[in-house]
């Protein structure tokens, strides 16, 4: 083997190129979901299969998702995404080909689903703006609904487990938050910079919840508190994260908040997968996703609305 005294320009050299080769190992190990911008490259170069699906939401209502599979010889869990207020969009799709790269089958429905004009289509033919506007009108019955039976479907593969989690953006956070506590099969929650339920709600989550929030995102933090307090009271398990300087939707817009938005992002997605990871992977379930009696905790998921939608200048009110 060839060796450099460390102290030359060559041991240097040497030394500097093995330390980018580990970290770059490191970095390809924990991958990130894209920046916005890089989106459309991820989805063209992604190696893993990505697919269309419809499946039976129940009533007759027809859901449109995406899928992506990981590569990998055994079964995977899986993780259900909910998109951001923008409805489900090629970001949306990038990070269901993330949780595919870290080891789960993903299914990202779009909630918007039907909900076009025409009655057919979704969130590509509402668009951004119409999908904002859209968002606000879901029947919270629909959503979980549509929840549950993205679950059934996607755990129902030959090549999944029974275990499946969830995660969501924005709107989606909310969403995410308030799913767990209507569905008592959910293994794990992952809540990105979403309103918390109403404290009378929490009683009835039984599934783990991370939260993941911007400093720079007083709006959805100020739900934060009360929330803890009471899931610390009612001995559930409710991890918090708070990123200095990181502002809302860090993890789609990593290039914001003078760097604060990236840090935000490498912090958090580690931490995302390894949740999802601890409480889903070691999980065979036989229990089958029910279809539990609605309560209010959706009163977090629109103020989720509400907030995204001040944000992007558009003050939607969320039907109630």
């Amino acid at each position: 083997m060839l060796r450099f005294d460390s102290s030359s320009s060559a041991g240097k050299l040497a030394g500097a190129v093995a330390l980018f080769i580990t970290l770059s190992g490191i970095a390809g190990a924990q991958g990130l979901p894209p920046a916005e911008a890089d989106v459309a490259a991820r989805l063209a170069e992604s190696p893993r299969h990505g697919e269309w699906v419809s499946y039976d939401a129940g009533q007759g209502d027809r859901t449109d998702a995406w899928m992506v599979y990981p590569e990998r010889a055994d079964k995977a869990p899986v993780v259900v995404v909910i998109h951001e207020i923008f409805g489900l969009n090629d970001w949306a799709r990038a990070v269901a080909d993330q949780l595919a790269a870290d080891g789960f089958i993903a299914i990202a429905p779009d909630f918007l689903s039907g909900k076009a004009p025409d009655g057919k289509g979704g969130s590509v033919a509402l668009g951004a703006d119409g999908s904002r506007a859209a968002i606000a009108k879901l029947d919270p019955v629909e959503i979980v609904r549509r929840l549950n039976g993205a679950a059934a479907y996607a755990t129902s593969l030959p090549s999944a487990t029974r275990a499946y989690g969830v995660v969501g953006f924005c709107w989606g956070g909310g969403i995410s938050f308030a799913w767990a506590t209507q569905q008592g099969a959910l293994g794990a929650a992952v809540v990105y910079y979403g309103t918390s339920p109403a404290a009378a709600a929490l009683a009835a989550v039984k599934a783990p919840v991370l939260g993941l929030y911007g400093g720079a995102d007083a709006r959805v933090n100020a739900t934060v508190p009360a929330a803890k307090a009471e899931m610390a009271r009612l001995g559930k398990r409710y991890e918090t994260e708070t990123y200095d300087g990181a502002g809302h939707a860090f993890l789609r817009q990593q290039t914001g908040q003078n760097g604060a938005n990236m840090a935000a992002s490498r912090a958090a997605w580690p931490r995302t997968v390894d949740f999802l990871k601890g409480l889903l992977e070691a999980k065979r379930s036989d229990v089958s996703p029910a279809a539990p009696a609605l309560a209010a905790a959706f009163a977090g998921a629109d103020d989720c609305v509400e907030a995204c939608a001040l944000e992007d200048g558009a003050a939607l009110v969320a039907k109630r």
